[in-house]
């Protein structure tokens, strides 16, 4: 059956949307407005890092679907330094050699990019790629090198009591009558120091790790760089953000956005919208996700387990002020079937409200890696339970199990769509999937002819049964109840007999759902492992 969605577009009713309003209500009707996020390349970047910039996503979205323009950016912060080495990388301690140096100067461990930082960053931004993220990166260190924030510096210098006085309010101890907001990159060691004093256009320091006297042009130096407290700020002024979201732990009181909102005025601008969003946990890992510690879920990591638009989907489902967890183990199964469910319910495939189907439209309309409308037609999807058990029966080859759907293959994307789940089945199934999903079929009947003899005339009776019925018109239901009928009248206990049926099939004491699992075997294939033969 197909289902065509009507030609509107689905209502803009969800969160993306009322924070589209809210931008263009506190910001003034402008043709374009400016998006920004903001990542540090210290480490593999983390699916908590990606919540910031999938909120951004959304929301350029719901501008976009208003008409307006949108500039998204992606700041890199690669001029920031290495404070910790991340657990398992390569060659750590040679690593330790660049603690203090900016991450866009420590060279790739893995040897793959120039830098550090470079090796981050193109990894994660492939990885948008593949969820339909495009935003356009602003990398830091390329801009402070090019001095196109020297007027910036000089400014954050001249307002420096000020600064220290915001700051201040929010610290334990205080900073000193001499605090300047300038970090500086040393010409000996290229670690990360403060200056001493400024005298005319000159920064003077003496390196902390080393000891190096030196001295920087403030308007001429490509060693200088703001602290974070205040080089975010600047970047709201120096690029007129719109619309930026900030972590949980930037957010609290005292943090580095109360911060920010007050030094923002002192270049000239003024603090953009602003959303919370919160950690996103990945079930019975615990706690926060660190580089430092380790414990990083990455996005192709998800990606090797769930589809694109569902990763999408995560995230359009939750508000970013809401935690939440991911699951590898058997909710996997239940979060495609919801999924699907609700694709289902957004073109009328299945019943709802029209309040709920606009929202459920609006919320799949998001999920989508192309922008726009959703396409007219439903796509198919392959069960994710079913289809597991397919790919088992078919050794794992894709081809091989899309011929058990090829009734509902219509055109090229559901084909490319087939393929993308199957090869996050097989990944689920090798990785992740309890032992009782994962099956071999038997080559041989060389079990069901070792059953016990009360248990032969169970086989016999079923062989039967499954000879009596026409291929293809016998449901699981039917044949459920068929077994516990069989189970019944022959006075077996069914713990014993299900046992004897999956060693038979599978080897195993239990596998998948028993009467759907056997109707996706071959009749000949069935018939042939359920042969009992004489007995022994």
């Amino acid at each position: 059956m197909l289902a065509y969605l009507p030609v509107e577009r689905a209502p803009l009713v969800h969160w993306a949307d009322v924070t589209a309003r809210k931008i263009i209500g506190q910001r003034g009707e402008k043709d374009s407005y400016t998006l920004a996020a903001g990542i540090s390349p210290s480490g593999r970047i983390h699916l908590g890092n990606f919540r910031e910039v999938i909120t951004v996503d959304l929301v350029a979205r719901a501008l976009g679907d208003r008409g307006k323009g949108v500039r998204f950016l992606l700041s890199w912060d690669d001029f920031d330094s290495l404070r910790k080495i991340p657990a398992n990388l390569p060659e750590i301690k040679k690593m330790e050699d660049y603690l203090h140096r900016a991450l866009v100067d420590v060279p790739d461990p893995y040897g793959k990019e120039d830098s550090y930082a470079l090796h981050h960053e193109r990894a994660f931004e492939s990885e948008l790629a593949k969820v339909g993220v495009g935003p356009t990166p602003l990398y830091q260190a390329q801009k402070y090198r090019n001095r196109e924030y020297a007027e910036q510096i000089l400014r954050a210098l001249s307002e420096a009591p000020s600064i220290r006085r915001i700051l201040n309010r929010h610290r334990r101890k205080d900073l000193g009558e001499h605090y300047l907001p300038v970090v500086i990159y040393c010409t000996q060691c290229h670690r990360a120091t403060g200056p001493e004093e400024r005298k005319g256009e000159f920064l003077h320091y003496c390196c902390g790790h080393c000891g190096h006297r030196g001295k920087e042009n403030i308007k001429k130096s490509q060693r200088l760089k703001l602290p974070w407290r205040v080089d975010w700020p600047m970047r709201w002024a120096f690029e007129g953000v719109d619309f930026e979201p900030g972590g949980k732990d930037h957010s609290s009181e005292g943090g580095s956005y109360t911060t920010a909102k007050e030094i923002v005025g002192l270049f000239e601008g003024q603090p953009p919208v602003y959303l919370q969003y919160d950690f996103v946990g990945i079930k019975g890992a615990g706690g926060k996700m660190s580089s430092s510690r380790g414990n990083l879920v990455t996005l192709s990591s998800v990606l090797d387990i769930f589809e694109p638009e569902i990763i999408r989907w995560f995230f359009v489902c939750q508000r970013p002020n809401v935690d939440f967890s991911l699951s590898f183990d058997i909710d996997v199964i239940k979060t495609y079937e919801a999924y699907d469910r609700m694709e289902r319910v957004a073109y009328g495939l299945e019943e709802a409200s029209p309040k709920k189907r606009g929202l459920i439209h609006r919320t799949i309309e998001l999920s989508q890696l192309d922008r726009g409308a959703l396409p007219p037609i439903a796509p198919y999807r392959a069960p994710f339970r079913h289809l597991t058990n397919i790919l088992q029966i078919h050794g794992g080859d894709i081809e091989s199990a899309l011929e058990d759907f090829k009734e509902h293959i219509r055109d090229d994307r559901d084909r490319r769509a087939f393929h993308k789940r199957a090869h996050c089945a097989l990944h689920w199934l090798a990785h992740y999937a309890p032992e009782r999903f994962k099956f071999t079929i038997n080559d041989s009947p060389q079990v069901a002819s070792d059953v016990s003899p009360n248990i032969r005339p169970l086989f016999t009776g079923l062989r039967d049964y499954l000879t009596s019925c026409p291929q293809g018109e016998l449901t699981s239901t039917e044949l459920h109840e068929r077994i516990y009928g069989l189970i019944h009248d022959l006075d077996l206990g069914p713990a014993e007999a299900f046992k004897a049926l999956y060693r038979a099939l599978i080897s195993k004491d239990e596998g998948p759902k028993l009467a759907e699992f056997m109707l996706t075997l071959k009749r000949d294939k069935l018939l042939a492992l359920l042969s009992p033969g004489p007995p022994r």
